[in-house]
């Protein structure tokens, strides 16, 4: 397989798909190739939309691939668009990889339509925050499949988790693919176990692209390195583990969710990627060179950006709690993330003073992760909040609380997204860079499984 020349192949895209063009284009594909794919109903959203599984006939290998586990997360559904036809109309290819391919292309249609407001641009990360919508946790599809572990029981998967469930325990997945991505900094990639023979392929891919490698803080300060950018996938035991190891009194209230599909199908042995990429970056997220500021006050700086923010809005949602009468996955995000956020830095602001590898001089990239970056995805909650204040008021909900409130709201997020642009050298990644990344990443995976059975 000529990964290079597949990467050359990848076609210009300008904007995202909304969810009813996402649905079109599949419905055509199918239409185009009767006899080579297989498409039905697997499962129905909680607002009622079809859940439609795009299988495309092959080997005996299963490959199972499915986008918009966040529904902020849209990158990874232009991905399928790109890799369903791709395959369709490359049989030398299909053959080579020896693959059943089965794809969902937007496993939670109701969140994403949530976000259609920034799919067509203008794409700054000021209107990507106004238009911005993440789930609770508790709502997110990839986090509510059933665990246990010590004090967390978590039994409540979504119909659209429920359905993912399904069709893990039907295709029992040689290669499980979740499309994730980021919103700012580098690529980085997530994977179930060791793979020594991609960590190469993996740091060479972003280059094809003109993409950087994310060579900051990892996400999650409890990350497990394989190699650089690349980590074990988190499971929820960990966050568990970190948390009551950095002095939070309960973990599972502060978790208040389950576990993702790389946990579920480890039963079947499955081999389980996220490569995650963002919409933004900038030269300083793989910049390795020395700053002026100690790695642990960087970190400390981010986390109070974090919680300035968030003392903003719970002093305003005070203010209009008992005025609100809307009750959406706007509305239950923003309590959830309010919740969970102090309780999250309190245990990272135990951790960033005990752990070693904090005292010591900070790279530039990871300097750009705390001081830049945080602040830039706290700027999304906030987002939210203004979101949900502005659908009380088209609502007609007449609350001068909450008229007051909302004014501030925007006016903030107006500010702060527009200061915080001024400190940024960021561009808007190309699409077609960002669904090569996922696509050669996945493909190269693909032939690395098929090699080791």
């Amino acid at each position: 397989m000529d990964l290079q020349q597949i990467a050359r192949d990848i076609p210009d895209y300008s904007v995202f798909l909304t969810v009813d063009e996402m649905y079109a284009s599949t419905h055509q594909l199918h239409a185009d190739y009767p006899d080579l794919t297989e498409l039905r109903v697997v499962g129905t959203t909680r607002r009622g939309d079809p859940i439609e599984l795009l299988t495309i006939k092959g080997g005996e290998r299963q490959a199972f691939v499915f986008g918009g586990p966040h529904p902020n997360e849209p990158i990874g559904c232009m991905t399928i668009e790109y890799l369903t036809r791709r395959l369709c109309e490359d049989e030398a290819l299909r053959l080579e990889l020896g693959y059943t391919w089965h794809f969902i292309k937007s496993i939670d249609s109701d969140g994403m339509r949530l976000n259609e407001g920034w799919f067509k641009g203008p794409f700054t990360p000021t209107h990507y925050a106004r238009n911005f919508f993440r789930p609770a946790m508790f709502d997110q599809v990839e986090w509510t499949f059933p665990v246990e572990y010590k004090t967390l029981k978590f039994d409540q998967p979504l119909p659209e988790t429920q359905t993912l469930m399904r069709v893990i325990d039907e295709i029992k997945p040689d290669f499980l693919y979740s499309l994730h991505n980021a919103a700012f900094g580098g690529v980085y990639y997530y994977t179930s176990d060791r793979c020594e023979p991609l960590y190469e392929t993996f740091h060479n891919i972003p280059a094809w692209f003109d993409l950087a490698l994310d060579l900051g803080e990892p996400e999650v300060p409890f990350a497990e390195t394989f190699a650089p950018a690349i980590y074990r996938i988190i499971a929820t035991s960990d966050f568990y583990n970190y948390l009551e190891q950095n002095g939070v009194p309960d973990p599972a209230a502060a978790i208040d969710s389950g576990t993702s599909s790389a946990d579920y199908a480890s039963q079947y042995g499955s081999f389980f990627l996220v490569v995650e990429m963002p919409y933004f970056d900038d030269p300083r997220v793989n910049d390795q060179s020395l700053s002026g500021m100690r790695r642990r006050d960087a970190i400390v700086e981010g986390l109070d950006v974090q919680d300035e923010f968030d003392d903003w809005t719970m002093e305003h949602m005070e203010l209009v709690r008992a005025d609100l009468r809307l009750e959406t996955p706007i509305t239950r995000a923003v309590n959830a993330f309010l919740k969970m956020g102090k309780s999250v830095r309190a245990a990272e602001r135990q951790w960033v003073q005990t752990a070693e590898d904090t005292d010591r001089p900070a790279t530039q990239a990871e300097v750009f992760s705390n001081v830049l970056s945080k602040p830039f995805y706290r700027l999304l909650m906030h987002g939210m909040f203004t979101r949900m204040l502005g659908d009380e008021i088209a609502a007609g909900n007449t609350s001068a609380a909450i008229a007051a409130s909302h004014q501030a709201a925007v006016a903030r997020l107006e500010s702060f997204g527009g200061n915080l642009e001024t400190k940024l050298d960021y561009r808007a990644l190309p699409i077609r860079s960002l669904v090569g990344v996922q696509t050669c990443a996945g493909l190269a995976t693909a032939v690395y499984i098929a090699s080791k059975k």
